[in-house]
């Protein structure tokens, strides 16, 4: 445990468990999926269309999933309806300057930008159009709320730190581009795509590693943090499976479903030691 005067450190220990972890896992591969899949749709070759499709029927189970490893990590579950209803009153609640009451709405609009692209709503017509933009604009929100969500709760390394969402967002895309390119390797499909997906998936994690050390930079003395044990550990398979491990393979041609696997992997890992960090400080 780090020693600090009671100053530096400005709520309780929320006690997150690892349900919290499967949520920004979940709701960063379903925001970067559905990104993916309209930047396809909307740019990409009448070939790669059967990439977009899967992007898009990959979010509404990512949602799900998402949404209940968050509503099951709540002290009681049974009153998530609150989030969108006001108690007394039975009206539509909208507190959009919460993090969480935001987030509810948003993931309600994601889910139907979704459920319509899933259904066939999609580029070229112009409705389609409509509903892949707002979709992806609404997955990039999901893919980075975690980062808010942290910072709201004023708690050391989440609250003093402008670039956790960031990151969040450059290893949800990782992620998706990663997931896409596995499944169409399943698949055995040749298409134009998926050297870009490849492409997307080692760019995103040269920046995102970029903006993880100005993220520890940033941190300053908090980034003692960092020093324990379980937390070094954590850190050290982030960088290695997470991020060298991969563009290694990228850069000498290795095996592309090996340096996708790594990709997801440490994406869930790196939202580990996120979730986790700041554990023991000022207790």
């Amino acid at each position: 445990m780090i020693d600090a005067p009671s100053s530096a450190w400005f709520t309780a220990h929320p006690e997150w468990s690892w349900l919290v972890v499967l949520y920004f896992f979940f709701g960063g591969l379903a925001g970067g999926c559905y990104v993916l899949a309209a930047v396809i749709d909307l740019l990409g070759r009448e070939r790669d269309r059967p990439l977009a499709r899967v992007g898009y029927l990959t979010v509404l189970p990512c949602l799900a999933i998402s949404a209940l490893a968050l509503v099951f990590d709540l002290s009681r579950p049974e009153r998530f309806w609150h989030l969108l209803v006001e108690v007394h009153t039975w009206m539509p609640l909208f507190q959009l300057w919460t993090p969480m009451n935001a987030a509810a709405w948003v993931l309600m609009a994601f889910g139907l930008c979704a459920i319509l692209s899933s259904l066939g709503v999609r580029p070229p017509s112009l409705p389609g159009k409509v509903v892949s933009v707002s979709g992806a604009l609404l997955g990039l929100y999901v893919a980075s709320y975690e980062g808010a969500l942290l910072a709201f709760t004023s708690r050391p390394i989440w609250s003093e730190t402008p670039f956790i969402g960031t990151v969040l967002v450059l290893t949800a895309l990782s992620m998706a581009a990663a997931y896409l390119v596995l499944f169409g390797r399943w698949r055995h499909w040749e298409l134009p795509g998926m050297r870009a997906l490849q492409r997307i998936d080692a760019q995103a994690l040269v920046v995102a590693l970029l903006v993880l050390v100005a993220l520890v930079i940033s941190l300053g003395d908090s980034a003692r943090a960092l020093l324990g044990a379980v937390n070094l550990i954590l850190l050290a398979a982030v960088l290695v499976v997470g991020f060298l491990a991969p563009l290694a393979l990228r850069l000498r041609a290795g095996n592309v479903a090996a340096a996708a696997a790594l990709a997801l992997g440490g994406g869930f890992l790196l939202r580990t030691l996120i979730v986790f960090s700041p554990q023991g400080i000022g207790q």
